[in-house]
């Protein structure tokens, strides 16, 4: 909790003024009811900096020793949810070393020597972060694998594929969820490259020029695990390109699963009737009883404009600063948190969501009669048969309009009728027209032939 009491402690710089801080700054201007959730994060950093001060002469081994008790006693009270958590100290930062001091005494005010705030917090974000993306890539993990699942399972089960939201050539609907695969493999890619950046040590650069103290920064980056260390001090301070290229690969990942939210919601509905949410992902209506709102994808496509919101909000608070640190920067921590939060919730509800699709092959396959879906087809056989193609697209097209014109689909045309539209059609053009034989015809990589669908999802599967 956070106490606001009448208790007045001095602030770490208060030397400088004459007079307190208002009430009304003091609220405005603290980040602890935030960025207190980046408190065990902190305190791995500050371990890290002790060991390192210790190492190297700067602070003795037993304020070391203390340093390290006070911070397990810290830690447990965090995560007991016992700690006192001060709006009079600003941030996580200086919560924790007032608690500090308060158990261990001077060894507590020995623990910021060598470092600021400025690389501190840049430090504790880039811990946090690399945390989230690491549970993020866990999860889109299971989403593909569930994903995965259903897409052998309907390898060979055709629906329509649209253009246009039209009905444009058979694909099946295996086909169709591996192209959301590949969407996430590539935000998986993404995820993993935009944290070989965050994971770069910041600490060390101190409020911006570096510390004149004899530190090891390597050793502390070994310590938490950084690949490398941040080569400018004026850079390490005031970057938050992680923070933005974290929120850009967020954005796209949400706008893959906002577009197949929007068809699950269309397959949805009773206009369609491809596909069945499980009744855990729909809710009902206060008025209309027969309905079942699919208020999950529904809520994904919304909360998909709250994650573009926070990357714009990040890089509209960045766009302006001079070198080095600003005030500006506690701005990120919000954006960023909220950000993370929204993708690992929609994941974890979403792997959930496609493991309960219940697929129904018979609308897909009637809703393939309806668009004349076949009728590519029936240009390249003709063209295969010499045609040149526009010639075929033309003889195609008159096909089509004199099927519309009678109320069929070009399979139930005669064999007479078609070659009123070409001689070099033959009978078995009726091969080539069936919803089987044109899926069947696409058996290249990345067609969507079935046995290319199951060789796309043991591909997908190898890579794991």
């Amino acid at each position: 909790m956070t106490d606001t009491s009448a208790s007045q402690p001095a602030k770490a710089w208060s030397g400088r003024f004459s007079e307190p801080v208002s009430d009304l700054v003091k609220r405005y201007t603290a980040s602890v009811t935030f960025d207190q959730r980046m408190a065990l994060q902190d305190i791995r950093g500050s371990l890290a900096h002790a060991k390192m001060l210790a190492r190297q002469g700067i602070i003795g081994a037993a304020d070391l020793a203390d340093i390290e008790r006070g911070m397990a006693q810290i830690a447990g009270e965090i995560e007991r949810g016992e700690f006192h958590w001060n709006l009079d100290d600003e941030d996580v930062h200086l919560n924790i070393e007032k608690r500090l001091t308060a158990l261990v005494g001077a060894a507590g005010k020995r623990l910021h020597t060598g470092r600021s705030r400025n690389d501190q917090v840049a430090t504790d974000i880039r811990l946090w972060l690399r945390d989230a993306i690491d549970q993020i890539l866990a999860l889109i993990g299971e989403f593909q694998e569930r994903l995965l699942d259903l897409a052998e399972q309907h390898a060979a089960t055709p629906m329509p594929g649209f253009t246009h939201l039209q009905v444009a050539q058979p694909v099946t609907f295996g086909h169709h969820l591996m192209a959301y695969y590949e969407m996430t493999r590539r935000d998986a890619e993404r995820f993993a490259d935009a944290r070989r950046r965050v994971n770069r040590l910041p600490l060390g650069s101190a409020a911006l020029a570096g510390t004149s103290y004899p530190i090891d920064r390597e050793f502390v980056a070994r310590e938490l695990g950084f690949d490398e260390i941040c080569a400018n001090s004026l850079d390490a301070v005031s970057d938050r390109d992680f923070a933005i290229e974290f929120c850009a690969a967020s954005a796209l990942l949400m706008t893959h699963l906002s577009r197949l939210s929007e068809e699950l919601i269309l397959w949805m509905s009773p206009r369609v009737g491809f596909i069945d949410l499980a009744d855990r992902f729909c809710t009902g209506s206060s008025i209309m009883p027969q309905k079942r709102n699919p208020d999950v994808p529904e809520l994904v496509r919304g909360k998909t404009g709250r994650v573009n919101g926070s990357l714009v909000a990040l890089l509209t608070l960045m766009k302006g600063q001079p070198l080095a640190y600003n005030k500006d920067n506690q701005e990120d921590k919000e954006p960023l948190f909220d950000t993370a939060d929204t993708v690992i919730d929609t994941l974890r509800i979403y792997a959930d969501m496609v493991g309960g699709i219940r697929v129904k092959a018979d609308a897909m396959r009637a809703a393939l009669a309806q668009g004349y879906a076949t009728a590519t087809d029936l240009a390249d056989y003709l063209v295969k048969k010499g045609l040149p193609f526009r010639d075929a697209h033309e003889a195609v097209a008159l096909a089509v309009r004199a099927a519309e014109d009678s109320g069929r689909d070009l399979p139930e045309l005669a064999l007479d009728e078609l070659r009123k539209f070409s001689t070099l059609i033959e009978a078995d053009i009726f091969d080539v027209l069936t919803v089987e034989g044109s899926l069947a015809s696409r058996n290249h990589a990345g067609g969507t032939a079935p046995d290319q669908v199951r060789a796309a999802v043991a591909a997908a599967r190898a890579r794991r």
